[in-house]
């Protein structure tokens, strides 16, 4: 079980534990309320103690905020994983294209959420499935998951500030005119569809910037950076720019060239540790797959560029 200490400091004197905990080692009310209905969930110098004990110089406050067992239904199945980092509370995985995240109706046990359950399994480590930025099927490349709900909840609030960026790449049809820019078109469910979006007036306010890196075979390499995190927001962006995602089913057409996936990967992921705070940056290789739609060799799509 995860847990988080913090020893007393002299300005800290006669503070109640529960103030401690939600500004000192930055939980949550929910967070709170789940280590209270843990055992041992909050600890000072050791014992049990309610959160509106005060506290005196020198004493240790820990508090539990681990997943306790059981709190995941998920089936752990073994399967492949490229884990580029890992510490007690996160991890950031190199999806490829074509795995699902989530099992659902025709992927019950081919899902990263089941090779992860497995890997902690066989690390005997006990933890929910939290996946922070999520991936499409179809999409590959950097995808954080925190290892417990209070990780889970910080990265969230970095995600939805802009603290955590991400940039993706992703190989269209055509060639977007202006080669640069902003679209800022809002995006809401297809009628009729429950998995197709569009962009409509209705839609939620969405915004995604992209720059052409290359060219080649009628398709062009885009650079993309999101200001907000719709569902397909990429996808729909650029088949609104007339440039759909080469392989993309949903928006644009299939191709024998991409099975299973389309023309979409996740680049490169920024985040601040959830406890420490420290800066975490990272970045996946650009498919071979993805380079071989442009005529180029692996990584060469993306070289030639920079």
């Amino acid at each position: 079980m995860r847990r988080l200490t913090l020893t007393v400091a002299p300005h800290q004197e006669g503070k109640d534990v529960n103030t401690l905990l939600r500004r000192q080692l930055g939980l949550s009310a929910g967070a709170v309320r789940r280590a209270k209905g843990l055992p041992d969930g909050i600890l000072l110098d050791g014992e049990p103690v309610f959160t509106t004990a005060r506290v005196r110089v020198g004493q240790i406050l820990s508090v539990a905020v681990g997943d306790p067992a059981g709190s995941e239904q998920i089936q752990p199945v073994p399967g492949p994983l490229d884990i580029l980092y890992e510490d007690q509370d996160l991890l950031v995985v190199n999806k490829a294209g074509g795995i699902p995240v989530h099992p659902s109706q025709g992927h019950h046990g081919d899902t990263l959420a089941n090779f992860l359950m497995d890997y902690y399994e066989k690390n005997g480590f006990t933890a929910a499935f939290h996946p922070v930025n999520r991936l499409d099927r179809g999409t590959s490349g950097l995808m954080a998951v925190a290892k417990h709900a209070h990780a889970h909840e910080v990265l969230q609030g970095q995600l939805q500030r802009g603290e955590l960026s991400r940039t993706y790449l992703a190989v269209c049809q055509g060639v977007p005119n202006p080669p640069a820019g902003i679209i800022e078109a809002p995006i809401g469910r297809a009628e009729g569809s429950i998995l197709k979006r569009m962009v409509t007036p209705q839609g939620a306010f969405a915004r995604t910037h992209y720059q052409v890196l290359n060219t080649g075979r009628g398709r062009s390499l885009v650079k993309l950076r999101l200001d907000t995190g719709r569902t397909h927001q990429i996808r729909v962006h650029l088949a609104h720019l007339g440039c759909p995602l080469t392989g993309d089913f949903l928006y644009g057409e299939e191709t024998a060239e991409l099975p299973g996936r389309f023309a979409l990967h996740s680049a490169s992921i920024r985040l601040l540790q959830p406890v420490t705070g420290e800066e975490i940056a990272l970045e996946a290789p650009f498919p071979p797959e993805l380079a071989a739609l442009l005529g180029s060799p692996s990584g060469r799509a993306v070289s030639e560029a920079d």
